[in-house]
């Protein structure tokens, strides 16, 4: 199926409290790299944003956000989230393996919240190749998805379909290092478990900076 079309669809038919992935609170990697100061406000690019809830709460914390999201209704749904929480971000609806051109050399940090997962490896170095080019010279980047290792959904192989429908890649923190080499100086690669609304997940976290 068409990714735009599916992801359309879950957002039409599914609450946003249903969706797996829809979490209204911020992921505590992101709440303690804005605490500690490790990531300070600066222009930022949310990749995958869904439903706007972590772009909105990077803008309260005083970041330029500017939102990305394959999915027009999910768009839709973070505008008017964004209007109700009385904070401005700037919300679009692109491909993010597609044209990215105007946002070229845009931003300071770039960050990727378990969109990585949903990106199989033939699309990948486009997709890394457009946030190095989405980036300013020294720019951040973090990225979070799941790790092969992690016994969500069957437990085994790499790619996995979930309850509802999507099909997603399951990466070992080598095939990252390779993947992001070519564009980025690795700070660090992690195997963490985070949290998720059926359960914890073990995902790999990357930091990373723009050669």
């Amino acid at each position: 199926m068409d990714i735009r079309k599916q992801m359309d669809e879950i957002y039409r038919d599914m609450s946003l409290e249903q969706i797996p992935w829809n979490r209204s609170e911020p992921p505590q990697i992101l709440v303690d790299a804005v605490e500690s100061g490790n990531i300070k406000p600066c222009k930022t690019v949310d990749l995958g944003c869904g439903a706007g809830n972590y772009s909105i709460w990077l803008a309260k914390h005083g970041f330029n956000v500017t939102g990305i999201d394959i999915s027009e209704r999910a768009v839709q749904h973070a505008r008017q989230a964004a209007e109700g929480a009385d904070v401005k971000c700037n919300f679009h609806v692109r491909d993010i393996i597609g044209d990215l051109s105007e946002f070229k050399g845009s931003f300071d940090f770039a960050l990727d919240w378990e969109l990585l997962h949903h990106i199989f490896p033939e699309d990948r170095p486009k997709y890394v190749k457009n946030v190095h080019d989405m980036l300013k010279p020294d720019g951040r980047y973090f990225s979070l998805g799941f790790s092969e290792g992690d016994p969500s959904f069957g437990g085994e192989g790499k790619f996995r379909e979930t309850p509802i429908g999507t099909v997603l890649y399951f990466s070992s923190e080598d095939e990252l290092e390779e993947l992001f080499h070519p564009f980025f100086k690795i700070i660090a690669i992690n195997t963490v478990e985070i949290a998720g609304k059926h359960g914890p997940h073990e995902a790999i976290s990357s930091w990373l900076k723009r050669k």
